[in-house]
């Protein structure tokens, strides 16, 4: 007589491996199954408008890309630069483009001027704030937006977002009159190197912190960030435009462009950037998308420094523009 062991020692090893290929079995059969009722794979091409060659949206538009690809391997992605946030809104509400990042400011403009399509602009994600700011030469006598007068100064392209700030700010400056100063059409790409050579006595940018083409700038021309007053924005915000609510009072960090600001915050106004799209993108595609910003904060935020700041608690409020229906979809997955 012998004693049968306990436990399962006692199992041929022959009966467990065809226990376990048995499992391996209808596992597979339940998978193949349920594989027509699970969410399909977006595919398909969108276009997404950026903006100029050297400005944020463009830089953060590349590393997008990167990171779509492998978040939705079976969505082409094709960039297109543009003047800013006006020509992205014009061009996603008409069809030109799918996806885009603008400016609040522009997006509350654009629908309070009834542009083509405006009802059907959607709002993906709230990501970063841009900064406005206005760039001379560090021995310049310009201290304040009052000394622009009889100067030439770049304001930015017609369909750019940094034009539609600088004409407001020159507006509450008084001097928005005819031969007040010389506007030039001018944007990041140029304006710069206009500055460098002293085509320009100045000139206005808008975008995130710090925009690499006015740090490079710093880096091999002394250069001054002039103060925004904060009674400016009181008077952007006392007008009679929707859109000037989107702006606040704000202060670029002392160390955004180290040489520039000698260990000082400036002054200025801020405005929220905006994913976005239309209610007629594939809610799948919307969503996976949205879902791709948010998880690729860190790695575009080390090249694009202010894609840190978007922020998943703040992301969802996309003010002027309702959610689309993809990323109410996303947030709702994400919710705690």
């Amino acid at each position: 007589m012998f004693a049968v062991p306990h436990g399962p020692s006692w199992l041929s090893r022959p009966r467990v491996l065809k226990g376990a290929a048995a499992l391996v079995v209808v596992l597979g059969l339940l998978m193949w199954w349920l594989k027509p009722f699970a969410t399909p794979e977006p595919r398909g091409s969108v276009i997404f408008s950026t903006g100029v060659t050297s400005g944020v949206y463009q830089r953060y538009g590349v590393l997008l890309k990167q990171d779509l690809a492998r978040a939705l391997p079976e969505v082409s992605v094709t960039l297109r630069t543009s003047e800013g946030s006006p020509e992205n809104i014009a061009r996603v509400a008409t069809g030109e483009a799918d996806f885009t990042i603008a400016t609040a400011d522009a997006v509350a403009k654009y629908k309070a001027d009834h542009g083509a399509g405006a009802d059907r602009l959607r709002g993906c994600a709230r990501l970063y704030d841009d900064y406005a700011q206005l760039v001379v030469p560090k021995g310049s006598t310009i201290r304040s937006t009052a000394d622009l007068r009889g100067k030439r100064v770049g304001v930015g392209q017609p369909r750019s977002g940094v034009r539609l700030i600088a004409d407001r700010l020159l507006k509450a400056a008084g001097l928005d009159g005819p031969g007040v100063l010389t506007a030039d059409p001018v944007g990041i790409d140029s304006a710069p190197g206009l500055l460098r050579s002293h085509k320009l006595d100045a000139f206005f940018w808008s975008g995130g912190l710090p925009t690499l083409a006015v740090e490079e700038l710093s880096d091999s021309f002394d250069i001054r960030l002039v103060p925004l007053e904060p009674s400016l924005i009181a008077k952007l915000h006392s007008t009679r435009e929707s859109a000037s609510r989107y702006y606040r009072s704000a202060e670029m960090p002392a160390d955004a462009y180290l040489k520039a600001q000698n260990g000082k915050a400036v002054s200025t106004l801020a405005v929220a950037n905006l994913l976005v799209t239309t209610d007629r993108m594939d809610p799948a595609l919307a969503e996976g998308l949205t879902r791709a910003v948010i998880d690729s904060r860190d790695s575009i935020g080390n090249e694009v420094h202010p894609a840190q700041l978007v922020d998943l608690r703040t992301a969802i409020y996309t003010d002027p523009l309702p959610l689309q229906e993809g990323a109410k979809r996303y947030y709702r997955s994400v919710k705690p």
